[in-house]
């Protein structure tokens, strides 16, 4: 009885975690990038040469690494950001130790790497940490939100 009550348990606990993360998501919550969504979600660097946004709104990709301190320092800026602005732009995140296919093929050589691509346009890279009000810069002369 125990076993079957812990097992019921643990299927509606994961089921669970699956429905918030895809709540948050809809409430600004950063989604993390496989290159495969990357391709399909951003733009597919195998198929097209010329750059072509896929995304219905503008984005911010943080290519990161878990090691890295810059990064970590950035990720809450961001998650702000996110929250802010939830509605308005996305914000992905790409981890560059499992995703080097991906961080190759676009020449991420240092980290962290924000990614700003407007809806129309092409992206703008930013190198290193940056503070808030930098980033609320980009996100109105780049990315045209207000």
């Amino acid at each position: 009885m125990k076993k079957v009550f812990f097992s019921v348990l643990m299927v509606l606990t994961i089921f669970a975690n699956g429905c918030a993360q895809e709540k948050k998501v809809n409430s600004g919550t950063i989604i993390h990038l496989t290159n495969d969504q990357f391709k399909k979600m951003v733009f597919d660097y195998k198929v097209n040469k010329e750059w072509k946004y896929l995304g219905d709104k503008p984005a911010i990709i943080d290519f990161y690494a878990d090691w890295c301190g810059p990064c970590r320092m950035m990720a809450p800026r961001l998650e702000e950001i996110s929250k802010e602005y939830a509605g308005k732009l996305i914000v992905y995140k790409v981890d560059t130790d499992k995703e080097q296919q991906l961080s190759a093929s676009l020449g991420i050589q240092s980290l962290p790497t924000l990614l700003f691509i407007p809806q129309n346009g092409k992206p703008q890279a930013s190198l290193g940490l940056i503070p808030k009000e930098s980033l609320l810069k980009a996100i109105h002369e780049v990315l045209l939100i207000k």
